[in-house]
């Protein structure tokens, strides 16, 4: 310990009169917003745009997705975005199929999720059990070899 860190500990107030606020970090917000139009599309990105800390704000309107990237608390976007446009704001349900273990599960299957992407199971808790697999049916589905199905790791 140096004399300078020595001093500043001395010196130092009780950390009750040390308030200093908490920085949010660089996040990437993805939401499901349903738009129609481009005029629904515009109100999205100016409620959006208009928030502190936001850095980029990009709209896929087929897929009815919006991304956010910025200083910025995700409940707040939602928020903003369900308060300023009047529409249902949620977070972005789905994942890409690579993602996921068992994507055609029964909760992780979905027919209103756009190509390529399932629900996100991991984060649904309802549906969490189903999509995951016990530690017997791991091991006795990586006994074969896929390569070699007359092969078994077993003997």
């Amino acid at each position: 310990m140096g004399f300078l860190e020595h001093i500043s500990e001395i010196c130092s107030f009780p950390s009750s009169h040390n308030k200093f606020k908490k920085k949010n970090q660089l996040q990437t917000v993805e939401i499901k917003v349903r738009m129609d139009c481009e005029g629904c599309e515009r109100k999205v990105r100016k409620a959006v745009e208009g928030m502190k800390g936001v850095s980029s704000v990009e709209i896929e309107p087929k897929q009815h997705k919006v991304t956010v990237v910025g200083y910025v608390d995700p409940k707040k976007v939602i928020r903003r975005v369900a308060w300023k446009t009047g529409k249902k704001a949620e977070p972005w349900p789905y994942v890409p199929y690579d993602v996921v273990a068992h994507p055609y599960a029964p909760g992780a299957y979905d027919k209103k999720a756009p190509p390529g992407y399932v629900r996100n199971v991991v984060d649904d808790p309802a549906a969490a059990p189903l999509a995951r697999a016990s530690s017997t049916e791991v091991k006795y589905t990586t006994a074969f070899s896929d390569d070699n199905p007359n092969n078994c790791s077993v003997m």
